[in-house]
């Protein structure tokens, strides 16, 4: 998809030979404002326009964080070693925010969804995994919501493309156009952002639910929020709060690396041979329109990856406030909303404790015995050697569920 915003102010690519699949944003008739705006951008949520902005996407478009990638320090082993989950599962894809997440959540859970996706896609039937899903009417809802909020802000316009390197710059270029629709707007949502985690010596993907600018003028840091939407009206629990800040934090941590890294040490080479993509290769012709409705002109990657790099530039660091929102599925009022306060030691130690299993160095674990109660819900708990049976007790936690 491609995001468009209301007006529309050239972003201009150097010279130089600086030079990041499936969605693309585009500007309406009007342009979106340079990202040199960002800094000075007073607008807060109340202030959106109601005009909707159009969003490129491909048809039967799978989700942002269905991309991305691993690399550098863990880069000889991952490709050593195949057997990691890692390299099974997501080479050439990357570690998605949630797989941390999911990881962080219950590892055999993560590991058993894993390998039941692998056996339907080779055997081309479900897998009858014995807990049933019986969570899927709230993903579902969850899901349908996000859509909705998405389209409040801007609409979808189909887009078909021709290569890896055009699936990757629709991501770019959705990027690009969020910046700029939060710089003139004060708010974006859905935003995907890809970067490298620098201390990890991996590549990240997300999507962003919604980034706002703060209220208050002197304040120039986007704020980041994750909304999550509830099956019934409760409060959530401390485990899904926990889970709900790692997704956070893992965010603000992408989106932090990218504004650090963008002046001097922005990792296009690994990039290009992580994702195996040609710099120079000439965008579809409906990419290079895309682009040129977006506010720039670019005929290949390298030239998307240029304005990409350019963009983060022009970004400052997140807000180091983080808001996690729950939200009812029944009437879309809020149920809880929880300021976070950002702890960078705390999040990359998760990271790293995820990273542990993804990369073969240790055996999944089960989940602590005071929180059994997740096994309730889970589709997989017919097959877990660690699942102790509470008989009615393993239901009572079904409504307390919690969706994206």
């Amino acid at each position: 998809m491609v995001r468009t915003s209301s007006k529309k102010i050239p972003i201009v690519i150097p010279s130089d030979d600086e030079n990041f699949y499936t969605e693309v944003s585009t500007p309406s008739k009007r342009t979106p404002p340079s990202t040199s705006k960002l800094h000075r951008n007073d607008k807060s949520i109340d202030s959106v326009s109601g005009k909707a902005k159009r969003r490129l996407c491909m048809c039967s478009e799978p989700d942002i964080e269905d991309y991305g990638d691993f690399l550098k320090k863990k880069e000889k082993k991952i490709k050593a070693d195949n057997n990691t989950l890692l390299h099974r599962f997501r080479s050439k894809k990357g570690l998605f925010v949630t797989d941390v997440t999911k990881t962080e959540w219950c590892e055999r859970q993560m590991e058993f969804s894993l390998f039941s996706e692998e056996w339907k896609n080779n055997e081309g039937r479900p897998m009858d995994s014995g807990g049933g899903r019986r969570n899927s009417e709230a993903m579902k809802a969850g899901r349908n919501r996000h859509v909705q909020l998405e389209l409040e802000v801007h609409s979808w316009v189909e887009l078909k493309v021709k290569s890896r390197e055009d699936d990757m710059a629709m991501k770019l270029v959705n990027f690009i156009n969020g910046v700029n629709q939060l710089a003139y707007d004060g708010l974006t949502r859905e935003l995907p952002i890809l970067s490298f985690a620098f201390a990890e010596g991996i590549w990240m993907v997300g999507k962003i639910d919604e980034v706002q600018m703060p209220k208050a003028k002197k304040d120039r840091n986007p704020i980041l929020i994750e909304t999550k939407t509830r099956f019934q009206d409760t409060v959530p629990s401390e485990a899904q709060k926990r889970n709900g800040r790692i997704q956070l934090m893992c965010y603000k941590y992408l989106w932090d690396n990218l504004v650090a890294h963008a002046h001097h040490d922005f990792p296009r080479k690994q990039l290009y041979d992580y994702f195996e993509l040609n710099p120079r290769r000439t965008l579809s012709k409906d990419l290079q329109a895309a682009c040129e409705e977006s506010g720039f002109t670019a005929l290949t990657l390298g030239d998307v990856v240029r304005c990409y790099q350019n963009t983060c530039k022009m970004l400052p660091p997140s807000n180091k406030k983080l808001v996690l929102r729950y939200e009812s599925q029944r009437d879309h009022s809020v149920l809880d909303e929880e300021k976070i306060a950002y702890d960078e030691g705390w999040v990359k130690s998760e990271i790293g404790n995820c990273l542990e299993l993804w990369l073969g160095q240790r055996e999944a674990s089960y989940v602590a015995e005071d929180e059994q109660w997740k096994c309730g819900y889970c589709d997989f708990v017919s097959e877990c050697q660690g699942y102790t049976d509470t008989d009615s007790e393993s239901t009572q936690f079904v409504s307390d569920y919690s969706s994206e």
